[in-house]
């Protein structure tokens, strides 16, 4: 329980000092998350804590960048090989093509989270059905994939994800300001809430108080560590 506390204590110090240097320039928050597909873990961050800053508020406060590599591997022949097999590899590039496709954050992120909920439901087959639900029409999205560029963003995204430092121990991997959240990225909304300077947002009314109550231990279970089995597919 302490070290928890004390782990959460010192990552919120580092946010609030990095912040301190950016407050003058009324930059918003940047949030990246670094994910695969097929991940329940992310999926279930994605479902039932990510899209949380869509509805209260604190998006407006946030740059976030979607990343779906995660902890896919890159053979010596250029092929990327997915932790969880071929349809996380299909699905990784699909996502990557619908956040080429549609810049516009609220437009791929409402795609992208019709996915992962078919993911958490174990229905992920049925991925294509997100166009619909969503009312974004296919065709960007096929034809990135189709032509092959969405394999190209994909190695972009593997470069993006290889260059992190820290590197990336497992997913979801939740980056604030330059500030890896490790197994903590639950608590999403108390980092973004320190790291905001001016007006606080009214969705972080009554979280920072977090910072100082007894918390959940750390599960170690809740995470897809980069080391575990893979599957042998590519793309």
């Amino acid at each position: 329980m302490g070290l928890c506390r004390i782990l959460l204590s010192f990552v919120v110090a580092i946010l609030c000092s990095i912040s301190a240097v950016s407050a003058g320039r009324g930059e918003k928050v940047q949030v990246a998350l670094y994910y695969e597909s097929l991940c329940p873990y992310s999926a279930k961050f994605i479902v039932n804590y990510l899209s949380k800053i869509f509805d209260n508020g604190l998006i407006d406060v946030v740059d976030l960048d979607l990343v779906p590599y995660g902890n896919a591997r890159i053979k010596s022949n250029g092929t990327i090989i997915c932790q969880h097999g071929r349809y996380e590899c299909l699905l990784n590039t699909i996502e990557a093509c619908a956040i080429h496709a549609w810049p516009d954050l609220a437009e791929h992120f409402k795609f992208i989270l019709c996915v992962e909920g078919l993911v958490l439901k174990h229905k992920y087959l049925n991925w294509e059905s997100c166009f619909r639900e969503t009312g974004l029409k296919s065709e960007a999205v096929s034809n990135c994939y189709e032509s092959g560029y969405g394999e190209k963003l994909e190695l972009q995204y593997a470069a993006q994800t290889d260059a992190l430092i820290p590197p990336h121990k497992y997913v979801p991997w939740v980056v604030v300001n330059g500030q890896p959240l490790y197994d903590d990225y639950e608590n999403l909304e108390i980092y973004i809430c320190a790291a905001c300077k001016g007006v606080s947002p009214k969705a972080c009314e009554g979280l920072t108080v977090l910072t100082t109550i007894s918390k959940e231990p750390i599960r170690v279970n809740h995470v897809s560590h980069v080391d575990e089995t893979f599957e042998s597919v590519e793309i």
